[in-house]
Protein backbone atom coordinates (compact mmCIF):
# COMPACT_ATOMS: atom_id res chain seq x y z
CA UNK A 1 0.00 0.00 0.00
CA UNK A 2 1.30 3.45 -0.97
CA UNK A 3 0.84 6.02 1.78
CA UNK A 4 -0.26 9.45 0.55
CA UNK A 5 1.03 12.24 2.80
CA UNK A 6 -0.87 15.36 3.74
CA UNK A 7 0.65 18.79 3.13
CA UNK A 8 1.25 19.08 6.87
CA UNK A 9 3.08 15.76 6.95
CA UNK A 10 5.21 16.74 3.97
CA UNK A 11 6.10 19.99 5.69
CA UNK A 12 7.39 18.06 8.72
CA UNK A 13 9.29 15.69 6.43
CA UNK A 14 10.86 18.66 4.70
CA UNK A 15 12.11 19.98 8.05
CA UNK A 16 13.82 16.68 8.76
CA UNK A 17 15.19 16.44 5.23
CA UNK A 18 16.74 19.91 5.47
CA UNK A 19 18.51 18.86 8.67
CA UNK A 20 19.74 15.73 6.92
CA UNK A 21 21.07 17.77 3.99
CA UNK A 22 22.95 20.07 6.38
CA UNK A 23 24.55 17.07 8.07
CA UNK A 24 25.53 15.57 4.73
CA UNK A 25 27.14 18.85 3.73
CA UNK A 26 29.23 18.74 6.90
CA UNK A 27 30.22 15.13 6.21
CA UNK A 28 31.35 16.08 2.69
CA UNK A 29 33.84 18.50 4.20
CA UNK A 30 35.27 15.73 6.40
CA UNK A 31 36.05 13.34 3.54
CA UNK A 32 39.79 13.42 2.91
CA UNK A 33 42.70 10.96 2.80
CA UNK A 34 43.48 9.54 6.25
CA UNK A 35 40.07 9.80 7.92
CA UNK A 36 38.54 6.53 9.08
CA UNK A 37 35.02 5.54 8.09
CA UNK A 38 34.25 5.13 11.80
CA UNK A 39 35.19 8.78 12.41
CA UNK A 40 32.69 9.81 9.73
CA UNK A 41 30.04 7.70 11.45
CA UNK A 42 30.68 9.48 14.77
CA UNK A 43 30.37 12.90 13.13
CA UNK A 44 27.05 11.86 11.57
CA UNK A 45 25.64 10.50 14.83
CA UNK A 46 26.74 13.50 16.89
CA UNK A 47 25.14 15.93 14.43
CA UNK A 48 21.88 13.98 14.28
CA UNK A 49 21.56 14.12 18.06
CA UNK A 50 22.56 17.79 18.07
CA UNK A 51 19.58 18.58 15.82
CA UNK A 52 17.18 16.67 18.07
CA UNK A 53 16.74 13.74 15.68
CA UNK A 54 17.57 10.03 15.84
CA UNK A 55 19.51 7.79 13.44
CA UNK A 56 17.24 5.81 11.12
CA UNK A 57 19.75 3.11 10.23
CA UNK A 58 21.27 2.21 13.60
CA UNK A 59 19.61 -1.01 14.73
CA UNK A 60 17.54 -1.29 11.55
CA UNK A 61 17.55 -5.01 10.72
CA UNK A 62 20.56 -5.19 13.04
CA UNK A 63 22.70 -2.60 11.23
CA UNK A 64 25.34 -1.52 13.78
CA UNK A 65 26.01 2.09 12.75
CA UNK A 66 24.44 5.47 11.96
CA UNK A 67 26.10 6.03 8.58
CA UNK A 68 26.56 3.64 5.66
CA UNK A 69 30.05 4.16 4.20
CA UNK A 70 30.73 2.22 1.01
CA UNK A 71 34.16 2.43 -0.62
CA UNK A 72 35.09 1.69 -4.25
CA UNK A 73 33.49 -1.65 -5.24
CA UNK A 74 31.11 -1.48 -2.26
CA UNK A 75 27.70 -0.36 -3.48
CA UNK A 76 25.66 0.26 -0.33
CA UNK A 77 25.37 -0.59 3.39
CA UNK A 78 29.09 -0.50 4.13
CA UNK A 79 29.75 -0.73 7.88
CA UNK A 80 32.01 2.00 9.31
CA UNK A 81 35.31 0.68 10.68
CA UNK A 82 38.93 1.62 11.29
CA UNK A 83 39.50 1.63 7.54
CA UNK A 84 41.23 4.82 6.43
CA UNK A 85 40.19 6.48 3.20
CA UNK A 86 43.08 6.94 0.81
CA UNK A 87 43.85 9.14 -2.17
CA UNK A 88 42.03 7.87 -5.26
CA UNK A 89 39.18 6.10 -3.42
CA UNK A 90 35.57 6.91 -4.12
CA UNK A 91 33.21 6.75 -1.16
CA UNK A 92 29.42 6.68 -0.92
CA UNK A 93 27.78 8.14 2.18
CA UNK A 94 24.19 7.05 2.86
CA UNK A 95 22.42 8.55 5.88
CA UNK A 96 18.93 8.53 7.36
CA UNK A 97 17.36 10.27 10.33
CA UNK A 98 14.08 10.14 12.22
CA UNK A 99 12.56 13.52 13.08
CA UNK A 100 9.11 14.34 14.51
CA UNK A 101 7.74 10.93 13.56
CA UNK A 102 9.12 10.72 10.02
CA UNK A 103 12.23 9.35 8.33
CA UNK A 104 14.47 11.09 5.79
CA UNK A 105 17.13 9.43 3.65
CA UNK A 106 19.80 10.56 1.17
CA UNK A 107 23.16 9.52 -0.30
CA UNK A 108 26.11 10.99 -2.18
CA UNK A 109 29.34 9.69 -3.70
CA UNK A 110 32.61 11.60 -3.44
CA UNK A 111 36.14 11.26 -4.65
CA UNK A 112 38.87 11.15 -2.00
CA UNK A 113 41.60 13.54 -3.07
CA UNK A 114 42.53 13.16 -6.73
CA UNK A 115 40.66 10.33 -8.47
CA UNK A 116 40.91 8.83 -11.95
CA UNK A 117 39.05 10.49 -14.85
CA UNK A 118 36.89 7.39 -15.30
CA UNK A 119 35.94 7.29 -11.61
CA UNK A 120 35.06 10.97 -11.84
CA UNK A 121 32.88 10.27 -14.88
CA UNK A 122 31.14 7.41 -13.06
CA UNK A 123 30.21 9.79 -10.23
CA UNK A 124 29.05 12.48 -12.63
CA UNK A 125 26.89 10.08 -14.68
CA UNK A 126 25.25 8.68 -11.54
CA UNK A 127 24.47 12.17 -10.26
CA UNK A 128 23.11 13.21 -13.66
CA UNK A 129 20.94 10.08 -13.81
CA UNK A 130 19.33 11.10 -10.53
CA UNK A 131 18.73 14.64 -11.80
CA UNK A 132 17.10 13.31 -14.98
CA UNK A 133 14.94 10.88 -13.03
CA UNK A 134 13.67 13.65 -10.76
CA UNK A 135 12.37 15.49 -13.83
CA UNK A 136 10.05 12.55 -14.47
CA UNK A 137 8.37 12.85 -11.08
CA UNK A 138 4.96 14.39 -11.64
CA UNK A 139 1.35 13.23 -11.42
CA UNK A 140 0.35 11.16 -14.44
CA UNK A 141 3.74 9.61 -15.01
CA UNK A 142 4.60 6.17 -13.67
CA UNK A 143 7.30 4.67 -11.47
CA UNK A 144 8.50 2.82 -14.58
CA UNK A 145 9.21 6.16 -16.26
CA UNK A 146 11.74 6.91 -13.51
CA UNK A 147 13.60 3.60 -13.83
CA UNK A 148 13.56 3.72 -17.61
CA UNK A 149 15.10 7.19 -17.62
CA UNK A 150 17.90 6.12 -15.29
CA UNK A 151 18.66 2.93 -17.21
CA UNK A 152 18.66 4.46 -20.68
CA UNK A 153 20.99 7.29 -19.71
CA UNK A 154 23.41 5.18 -17.66
CA UNK A 155 23.71 2.51 -20.33
CA UNK A 156 24.19 5.14 -23.03
CA UNK A 157 27.27 6.25 -21.08
CA UNK A 158 28.76 2.75 -21.02
CA UNK A 159 27.91 1.95 -17.38
CA UNK A 160 25.32 -0.36 -15.78
CA UNK A 161 22.56 0.02 -13.19
CA UNK A 162 22.24 -2.36 -10.25
CA UNK A 163 19.07 -4.45 -10.66
CA UNK A 164 18.78 -6.10 -7.24
CA UNK A 165 18.59 -2.93 -5.12
CA UNK A 166 16.22 -0.01 -5.47
CA UNK A 167 14.74 3.19 -4.10
CA UNK A 168 11.63 3.26 -1.94
CA UNK A 169 8.74 5.13 -0.47
CA UNK A 170 9.44 6.79 2.88
CA UNK A 171 7.49 8.31 5.74
CA UNK A 172 6.66 6.97 9.18
CA UNK A 173 8.55 3.86 8.06
CA UNK A 174 12.03 3.99 6.58
CA UNK A 175 11.05 1.73 3.67
CA UNK A 176 7.54 1.98 2.30
CA UNK A 177 5.85 1.23 -1.01
CA UNK A 178 6.46 1.80 -3.86
CA UNK A 179 9.79 0.31 -4.84
CA UNK A 180 11.65 2.64 -7.20
CA UNK A 181 13.64 0.48 -9.59
CA UNK A 182 16.60 1.90 -11.51
CA UNK A 183 15.56 0.12 -14.71
CA UNK A 184 12.33 -0.76 -16.48
CA UNK A 185 9.82 0.22 -19.11
CA UNK A 186 8.00 3.49 -19.58
CA UNK A 187 4.31 3.70 -18.66
CA UNK A 188 4.54 0.72 -16.30
CA UNK A 189 4.25 0.39 -12.54
CA UNK A 190 2.32 2.52 -10.09
CA UNK A 191 0.94 5.86 -11.21
CA UNK A 192 2.67 8.83 -9.58
CA UNK A 193 0.19 10.80 -7.47
CA UNK A 194 0.27 14.05 -5.53
CA UNK A 195 1.23 13.41 -1.89
CA UNK A 196 3.63 10.56 -2.58
CA UNK A 197 7.05 10.84 -0.95
CA UNK A 198 9.83 8.53 -2.07
CA UNK A 199 13.57 8.14 -2.50
CA UNK A 200 15.17 7.78 -5.92
CA UNK A 201 18.64 6.27 -5.68
CA UNK A 202 20.53 5.20 -8.80
CA UNK A 203 23.34 2.74 -8.06
CA UNK A 204 25.70 2.56 -11.03
CA UNK A 205 28.62 0.24 -11.75
CA UNK A 206 31.62 0.64 -14.00
CA UNK A 207 31.44 -3.05 -14.89
CA UNK A 208 28.73 -5.69 -14.65
CA UNK A 209 25.54 -4.93 -12.70
CA UNK A 210 25.56 -8.21 -10.74
CA UNK A 211 26.18 -7.94 -7.01
CA UNK A 212 27.17 -10.03 -4.01
CA UNK A 213 26.93 -9.64 -0.24
CA UNK A 214 30.05 -9.43 1.89
CA UNK A 215 30.82 -11.72 4.82
CA UNK A 216 29.72 -9.01 7.27
CA UNK A 217 26.13 -9.72 6.20
CA UNK A 218 25.30 -6.12 5.31
CA UNK A 219 27.58 -4.67 2.62
CA UNK A 220 26.67 -5.18 -1.03
CA UNK A 221 29.53 -5.18 -3.53
CA UNK A 222 29.89 -5.48 -7.28
CA UNK A 223 30.44 -9.13 -8.15
CA UNK A 224 33.26 -8.31 -10.58
CA UNK A 225 35.03 -5.86 -8.23
CA UNK A 226 34.31 -2.82 -10.42
CA UNK A 227 33.74 0.64 -8.97
CA UNK A 228 30.25 1.71 -7.97
CA UNK A 229 28.59 5.09 -7.29
CA UNK A 230 25.34 5.94 -5.51
CA UNK A 231 23.23 9.09 -5.20
CA UNK A 232 19.86 9.45 -3.47
CA UNK A 233 17.33 12.23 -3.00
CA UNK A 234 13.99 12.25 -1.21
CA UNK A 235 11.20 13.88 -3.24
CA UNK A 236 7.61 14.90 -2.53
CA UNK A 237 5.10 14.88 -5.38
CA UNK A 238 3.13 18.09 -5.82
CA UNK A 239 0.32 19.16 -8.12
CA UNK A 240 2.55 19.90 -11.11
CA UNK A 241 5.85 18.19 -10.34
CA UNK A 242 7.94 17.43 -7.31
CA UNK A 243 10.07 19.06 -4.64
CA UNK A 244 13.47 17.69 -3.68
CA UNK A 245 13.31 17.65 0.11
CA UNK A 246 16.96 16.67 0.65
CA UNK A 247 18.43 19.29 -1.66
CA UNK A 248 21.78 20.57 -0.33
Amino acid sequence: MIHIKTKEEIQIMEEGAKILAQIMEELKRKVEPGITTKELDKVAQDLIFKFGAKPSFKGYNGFPATLCVSVNEEIVHGIPSERRLKEGDIVSLDLGLFYKGFHSDMAITLGVGKISPEASRLIRVTKDALRMAIRKVRPGNTIGDIGNTIQRYVESQGFNVVRDLCGHGIGRELHEEPQILNYGKRHTGAMIREGMVFCIEPMVTMGDWKIKKSQDGFTFLTKDGSLSAHFEHEVAVGEDGCKVLTKI
